[in-house]
């Protein structure tokens, strides 16, 4: 049994319901929160996650960051070095969408050095009236910038586990990969 601690990093724009994704995972389910005040800094957030099929576990430590430009230089400082990315957008807000490229640049700027596992994660699914994202573009550019994709609701609850299992299992088959590296020197 191993239990492996990673920092993952949340980022995206204002308003696209982070901190309400942060909060329904951590949570279970359990509590949406319908008031948010928007997050001025980094908040910090932390649970484990079984890795299916083992009996391993990855702690992921969430650094939920501001979205407002204003904040994002202080927030990089407290960055530190991310082991996974979860990069959010709103499916309702197409500018939402487009400023993924620019958070992408703005933390691989950050770790020049480092190829971090990512997820893209496409929330307010529930909005699907007003949706101005699909799926299908959505999942394309991730593909394109080497990032999972899924999609959520945290207001319905859905799939909020979902992409903090998948960089969790990123983070393990990372370490997996690295061991074996170890392992095949000896």
């Amino acid at each position: 049994m191993v239990k492996l601690r990673a920092r993952c990093l949340l980022v995206g724009d204002p308003a696209v319901g982070k901190s309400a994704l942060c909060h329904m995972f951590r949570s279970d389910g359990a509590h949406f929160q319908k008031n948010y005040s928007m997050t001025a800094g980094v908040e910090l957030l932390v649970k484990s996650i079984s890795i299916p099929e083992t009996r391993d576990s990855v702690e992921l430590y969430i650094f939920d960051s501001a979205g407002r430009e204003t904040f994002v230089e202080a927030c990089e400082k407290l960055w530190g070095q991310p082991s996974v990315l979860c990069l959010v957008f709103d499916v309702s807000s197409e500018p939402s969408f487009t400023s993924c490229g620019r958070w992408l640049e703005r933390v691989r700027a950050h770790c020049p050095d480092s190829h971090i596992p990512g997820v893209l994660v496409g929330n307010k699914s529930d909005l699907s009236s007003r949706r101005e994202v699909e799926t299908s573009v959505a999942l394309e550019w991730a593909q394109s910038q080497g990032l999972e994709y899924c999609e959520t609701s945290t207001k319905e609850m859905e799939n909020c586990e979902a992409p903090f299992l998948t960089l969790a299992q990123a983070f393990h088959a990372s370490y997996q990969d690295r061991l074996q590296t170890i392992q095949n020197l000896t």
